[in-house]
């Protein structure tokens, strides 16, 4: 999601120029580039007139720190006037009742239905015990989705045969719900291709019947500037409390959640990101505006590292890693812990790499599918080596490479190259360690020990918030190629023996 317009962003901001203030000269011309931008990410005009307003009335005249240069001022203008349009701050659900009822509102293939499931799954990882009840009785194909989701995550599904009235439905639900001792109820109402008198009174009688805490609206985040509309329509008649926006994954421009919460005055909640069904986010404002604008989102990853690795493996690995110190064993043990956070190409992203290193999203993608490939690779030859050379890589010899070849289905030209790979890594590692200065610790016991505590501006890695000078990098290994594994040590020491 905003890969166009974090692309865009990130090109715009290195033509700002100028020293002692923002004046009218030096950045009428960014100002330009961001409504193009927004425009192009199909973000509604309306939305952008406001938030184009708002930069330039904030940017002119501002006084530029001594420690900053023009275009980081700049970029700290629109980052606050970002967080400002997506809601300032991540809304609560409130859950309060006995049992609390979440109304769950939408068009047929917004992805209402699984949005429930994902819902539900986030609040039993919170503690609650949640209950799903099929109140579309439209759509008996949504009934049986909704039992089959329920079974995938082990949450009971409440549904009525032979009740045509949705009404019943729920109060029997809620019923049920209190004598099992069940909290919330997450009430699947019925959609349709498009919003219609007959939806919208059931929908109402629903509502007046039953008084939910919460009438989530589950808005596709691909439909663009269509997404505003249909929000609209839904809020005027229902009073939404908040937006669901699901199917972000597939959006690379982004305009729907730019657009729907300035334009309809209610906040979003949560974002989908995936098809998995625990791929559901809190919306965090600050985080999004730090994503847009290719800076990364650490806390975020942190919070996923912090549920998906264990604390003392993870730090265990990465003070090996960081010291230059680790196995190939410890490598695929890394690699796992990894795979659960999600892909390469998002983790990079949640970190910022693109803003660190000038890399455009395509750029990034490639260089994350190259990675996953030589990881894969890297696994399928670990898995054909002893425990002895995966504890000590430097015994492996041409004999052993040409064994480890043959069974792993490999040829031994790319064995050699994957340990090659591997020590120019293993060194890489250590000059980031120093580069970061994260004292052994390294990235994941920074996620999953420290909680991302001195991360600098919320969303931001620590020298990446607005006005921090950019941190000098250093040289990659000599021989490092992103094309391929480079260099010779394995190679050379295999031919000696």
């Amino acid at each position: 999601m905003f890969d166009l317009l974090t692309d865009r962003f990130q090109g715009l901001i290195k033509d700002v120029r100028g020293e002692g203030k923002l004046s009218a000269e030096n950045i009428e011309e960014a100002i330009r580039e961001v409504r193009k931008s927004l425009l192009e990410a199909d973000v509604s005009l309306k939305v952008v007139k406001i938030f184009i307003s708002r930069v330039r009335q904030r940017a002119l005249g501002v006084e530029v720190l001594d420690s900053v240069t023009p275009a980081q001022q700049f970029i700290k203008v629109v980052y606050d006037e970002l967080v400002v349009i997506l809601g300032g701050e991540a809304a609560t659900i409130d859950l309060k009742g006995g049992p609390s009822v979440i109304m769950l509102l939408g068009l047929q293939g917004s992805g209402k239905t699984t949005a429930c499931a994902k819902l539900a799954l986030k609040l039993r990882k919170d503690g609650l015990k949640p209950l799903m009840v099929a109140c579309d009785i439209q759509r008996p194909a949504a009934i049986t989705q909704l039992e089959t989701l329920g079974k995938q995550i082990s949450i009971p599904v409440f549904t009525l045969s032979g009740v045509s009235s949705v009404v019943q439905i729920a109060q029997e639900a809620i019923e049920h719900a209190k004598q099992e001792g069940l909290n919330p109820v997450i009430l699947d109402t019925a959609g349709r291709l498009q919003v219609d008198t007959d939806l919208m009174a059931e929908l109402m009688i629903l509502d007046r019947g039953l008084e939910p805490k919460e009438k989530i609206l589950v808005v596709d985040a691909m439909t663009g500037q269509e997404a505003v509309n249909v929000a609209e329509t839904f809020n005027t008649q229902l009073d939404i409390t908040g937006v669901l926006l699901s199917k972000v994954d597939g959006d690379a421009r982004g305009g729907a959640a730019l657009s729907v919460r300035e334009s309809v005055g209610r906040p979003i909640k949560f974002i989908s990101t995936g098809e998995k069904l625990d791929a559901l986010e809190v919306f965090y404002p600050d985080r999004m505006a730090s994503r847009i604008l290719g800076m990364g989102d650490v806390l975020s990853l942190v919070e996923k590292a912090q549920e998906t690795i264990d604390e003392k493996e993870a730090e265990r690995v990465a003070k090996q890693m960081m010291a230059g110190e680790f196995t190939l064993e410890m490598f695929i043990n890394a690699q796992k812990m990894m795979k659960k956070m999600g892909s390469l190409k998002d983790i990079m992203k949640m970190m910022g790499m693109g803003n660190m290193l000038g890399l455009s999203s395509d750029k990034q993608d490639e260089i994350a599918n190259h990675g996953e490939a030589m990881f894969n690779l890297y696994e399928t030859a670990i898995n054909s080596m002893t425990p002895d050379e995966r504890k000590r890589p430097e015994i492996i010899t041409m004999s052993r490479r040409r064994r480890i070849a043959h069974g792993s289905g490999l040829q031994d030209n790319e064995v050699g190259k994957m340990l090659n790979e591997f020590e120019q890594m293993r060194q890489m590692f250590g000059q980031m360690n120093k580069m970061l200065g994260m004292g052994g610790a390294g990235l994941f016991g920074q996620m999953a020990g420290q909680g991302g505590k001195a991360l600098g501006m919320p969303g931001l890695p620590p020298n990446f918030a607005p006005g921090s000078p950019l941190p000098k990098l250093p040289k990659p290994p000599q021989g490092l190629s992103l094309k391929g594994p480079g260099g010779g040590y394995y190679r050379k020491k295999g031919k000696r023996n």
